[in-house]
């Protein structure tokens, strides 16, 4: 016959009892919270830097389309034809037009969702300024609302 001792199982090890305490709960929420607000800020700051970066790609693109437009049509667009003339089948209106200049159906947007401006220079010969307005989609403004890039 032998003897066997039977050891209590401590409260804390009982599977009716199993889990988290409230205490354990607020604590992991609280630290969660303290490290998101010391990231997220930069995280912001990293997807801005992108957007400009990408926006700066865009409007070297779009230039380049123009650049290859003034080969062809001897000048840059006016005011009044715009960007659109780089994507535009202008063949029966704009003589010595051989586009599309840029891929795709239409002028890209901008990455806050607006449309790029053209403001033409008065000299045909020399390239306009191609720009975005931020991410207001207005003139003027400052930060991420300043148009892009300045003058």
């Amino acid at each position: 016959m032998s003897l066997s001792i039977k050891t209590p199982v401590p409260a804390r090890f009982r599977a009716s009892e199993a889990g988290y305490s409230l205490m354990e709960v607020l604590i992991a929420v609280a630290i969660i919270a303290a490290l998101t607000a010391i990231v997220a800020p930069r995280l912001f700051e990293r997807l801005e830097t992108s957007r400009k970066t990408a926006a700066l790609s865009q409007i070297s693109m779009i230039k380049t389309g123009l650049d290859v437009l003034r080969l062809d049509l001897g000048r840059y667009p006016t005011d009044e034809e715009g960007l659109s003339l780089l994507v535009a089948d202008a063949k029966t209106s704009v003589s010595g037009w051989n586009g599309p200049y840029i891929d795709g159906s239409a002028v890209p947007i901008d990455p806050w969702g607006n449309a790029y401006q053209y403001s033409a220079n008065p000299d045909p010969l020399i390239q306009g300024r191609v720009y975005s307005y931020g991410a207001d989609g207005a003139p003027g403004g400052s930060g991420i609302n300043a148009d892009f890039p300045g003058d």
